[in-house]
């Protein structure tokens, strides 16, 4: 279940152009084999937003909510290490499991966004992209929060993926309320950012993610 789910939620999660529309009814066909619960509820919710909306629509809030808003980033490890020097080494892990696998990320795309984690599990790599989410649990729960605030229906996605990991440990619900309330790591002083393609944070540093619903 857990790969039919990814696989779902990496077409969901990328850029909504036209593709997203052919793949729309072969998306709907495959929530409709999993079983009742979270992922098929929150999956379905999102599909039929995606259906009932232009793909211009679709693809003017993705660029705001992700492009736009530092406090929505799809790109894991920005949670726990900023665009710090740290950040890079974090990366290295992400594409170990790739290799780990057998795969490699898609060029031009860092291989910590959400979508290319949920690609590597449906392409058979469910071991490693499970274990590399694990890891970056309190990043996730941030970006829920944070879409659940700007009422984007994108966060039926993410509760999606986070409802095929474990419940959230006392620690790692203790790490997502101290990011939530401190932001990722400043930019080291004297280093450039790590580069980011696509969407994501701009440069500069991070202040706190605001805790209001307000975004940046």
């Amino acid at each position: 279940m857990d790969r039919a789910v990814h696989l779902t939620a990496s077409v969901l999660l990328s850029y909504p152009d036209e593709r997203l529309a052919e793949a729309l009814p072969l998306l709907t066909e495959t929530v409709g084999t999993l079983p009742a619960g979270e992922p098929a509820r929150r999956l379905r919710a999102f599909l039929d937003h995606a259906a009932a909306t232009p793909q211009q629509d679709l693809a003017e809030h993705y660029v705001a909510t992700f492009d736009l808003k530092r406090r929505c980033c799809p790109y894991l490890t920005y949670y726990t290490y900023g665009d710090t020097r740290k950040r890079g080494m974090a990366l290295l892990r992400f594409k170990h499991a790739f290799r780990e696998a057998g795969f490699e990320p898609a060029e031009g795309e860092l291989p910590d966004h959400l979508a290319v984690v949920c690609e590597l599990s449906a392409r058979g790599g469910t071991a490693q992209a499970s274990r590399l989410l694990r890891e970056h649990r309190p990043g996730l729960d941030l970006l829920l929060r944070a879409l659940e605030s700007e009422r984007s229906p994108y966060a039926h996605v993410v509760a999606a993926v986070l409802a095929t990991l474990p419940p959230a440990t006392a620690r790692e619900r203790a790490a997502a309320a101290k990011l939530a309330a401190e932001g990722p790591p400043a930019e080291e002083v004297g280093l450039p950012p790590y580069p980011v393609n696509g969407s994501g944070p701009e440069a500069g540093p991070t202040p706190p993610f605001p805790t209001d619903g307000g975004s940046r």
